[in-house]
């Protein structure tokens, strides 16, 4: 269904702001989207003269729209959400946790190896979140590493990696928006940003320098690690959360393969799902690596999880690990436990949907970019706040992809052509800064939902850190703005990337130290 949008200055920035505020005060995350999405199409009734009655009318009429442009994920979403509770009534879970424990035996190496995880599932971000929250919660937990912290190591090695990952459906959308006219090709514009993607490099530095280290958190993060610590059993809050998994009797019979095969059979079934909605067998002779670029992630990721319970099915049940009537009782059950997620993710889509579609909350600020005049050396490190902004205003990276690149391309070709590549890779960051920190962004959803955490208490645990990430960078856009120039492409990395990781590593040492003197002087 398509909508006039309408310019209406700096109200388009109001119902996102607004329900983002709402939800930090409130903790109420349905509630404050409600009310952030009435008051976007309110304004927009406003603007448009529009009756009550016709206000409410926008607002379904927008919501369906968006659930229909997304149902290929909603139904993915829960047959995700029925493999894990056929993995966890199988008894698949609980023994890969026995098992993983053995193995890791420390939270150092829990925390690494999930890091680790992360990392090698760079295809999709969604995907990337609810496999690895399903793999290593149980180990996690044993290790009492907070289900927020599991959280945040989702989240900082879901969109990081998939952004810079030339396979995967991240490089397919930023490749869709990059602008035909330009020198180059949008997939070898991708490509060359990787080593200047300062916010996906250092927040995956960030990872591994705190999952190694001994004492290193800090702010809310701390105080959910003390929490965890203290708490003789982490599960509690996951039964509470998946009331109908719990109720199912779970097997005895398990053992760690059957949590492992399930997921390899997801992740190899998705792949090919991939290269086949993206036209690698029609005759055509495209290449694997074209048919990522061309392909219909939500689809291709729905066939993939179709598959894995099809087959999960023969790996079960003529083995007795769950009887024929149980294993379709776990498939409601998983089913029912992701409906909380997608109800935040509809109106997240939503409320996403409200400033894109009705406000024009891109076109306005990039018009504010646009006609700023901003010097050309602070190009890079300008427009990386502005996507940070918009990207945590509007809830999503891709959005701000779709807006920011072609703007970015278009101003550098005008003025300083050679920013062009160091540019792109500060707006692709600045938009996983902001998805990660709003608490209306989609993949931040799903990061909490896959480790089974309240998902403001992980959007108000990882914000210091991804601010932390954020600061470095942006004194490394800096750098890399006022050095391109003179010292070339290569020289410009070798600079400015170094000098954002010290930058980090001096905050990530200064930071735990100043909160544990504040406690040692209360």
């Amino acid at each position: 269904m398509d909508f006039e949008a309408v310019n209406v200055g700096l109200w388009s920035v109001f119902p996102p702001l607004f329900a983002i505020a709402l939800a930090l005060i409130t903790k109420e995350v349905i509630f404050s989207l409600v009310l952030g999405i009435m008051s976007g199409t309110l304004i927009y009734g406003i603007a448009m003269h529009t009756s009550i009655l016709g206000i409410f009318y926008t607002t379904a009429d927008l919501m369906m729209a968006k659930v229909s442009d997304n149902a290929s994920m909603i139904v993915f979403l829960s047959l995700l959400g029925a493999l894990v509770a056929l993995i966890t009534r199988a008894g698949g879970s609980k023994a890969y946790g026995k098992w993983a424990s053995r193995k890791l035996k420390t939270k150092r190496s829990a925390s690494l190896v999930t890091a680790l995880l992360g990392v090698l599932i760079f295809i999709d971000d969604y995907f990337n979140c609810l496999t690895v929250g399903t793999v290593m919660k149980p180990v996690t937990d044993r290790h009492k590493i907070s289900r927020e912290k599991l959280a945040w190591l989702i989240d900082s090695t879901a969109a990081p990696i998939c952004v810079i990952a030339p396979i995967s459906s991240w490089s397919a959308s930023v490749v869709s928006y990059y602008p035909t006219a330009s020198g180059i090709t949008g997939m070898q514009a991708f490509v060359q940003a990787i080593p200047i993607n300062l916010y996906a490099l250092l927040t995956i530095t960030m990872v591994v320098f705190i999952s190694a280290r001994k004492n290193g958190d800090f702010g809310p993060m701390r105080k959910a690690e003390q929490r965890a610590a203290e708490a003789e059993s982490l599960q509690d809050a996951d039964i509470a959360r998946n009331d109908d998994i719990a109720r199912l009797e779970t097997s005895d019979k398990g053992t760690f393969l059957d949590l492992v095969i399930p997921v390899l059979l997801l992740v190899v079934f998705c792949i090919l799902s991939m290269l086949y909605y993206g036209g690698l067998w029609d005759g055509s002779g495209k290449s694997a690596y074209a048919a990522f670029g061309d392909t219909d992630a939500g689809m291709a990721l729905s066939l993939g999880g179709l598959c894995a319970i099809i087959v999960t099915f023969f790996i079960y049940v003529p083995r007795r690990l769950i009887s024929f009537t149980d294993f379709f009782a776990s498939i409601t059950a998983g089913i029912k436990a992701m409906v909380p997620a997608l109800i935040i993710l509809t109106l997240a889509w939503t409320i996403s949907g409200v400033c894109r579609d009705l406000l024009s909350t891109g076109d306005y600020v990039a018009g504010l970019v646009r006609d700023s005049n901003m010097p050309v050396a602070l190009i890079p490190a300008i427009m990386f706040l502005v996507a940070c902004g918009l990207s945590f205003a509007t809830g999503t990276s891709w959005g701000t992809f779709g807006i920011l690149i072609p703007i970015t391309i278009a101003v550098c070709d005008q003025v300083a052509p050679y920013l062009s590549v160091t540019s792109l890779a500060a707006v692709m960051g600045g938009a996983v800064f902001g998805d990660h920190c709003s608490p209306i962004s989609d993949t931040t959803i799903l990061s909490s939902t896959g480790a089974g955490c309240s998902h403001i208490d992980h959007v108000a645990t990882q914000i210091p850190y991804a601010v932390t990430v954020a600061a470095s960078c942006f004194v490394g856009y800096l750098i890399a703005g006022f050095s391109r120039e003179s010292l070339g492409f290569g020289g410009m990395v070798a600079v400015s990337l170094p000098a954002s990781l010290v930058v980090l590593l001096l905050l990530l040492f200064i930071l735990p130290a100043v909160r544990r003197q504040g406690s040692e002087s209360r």
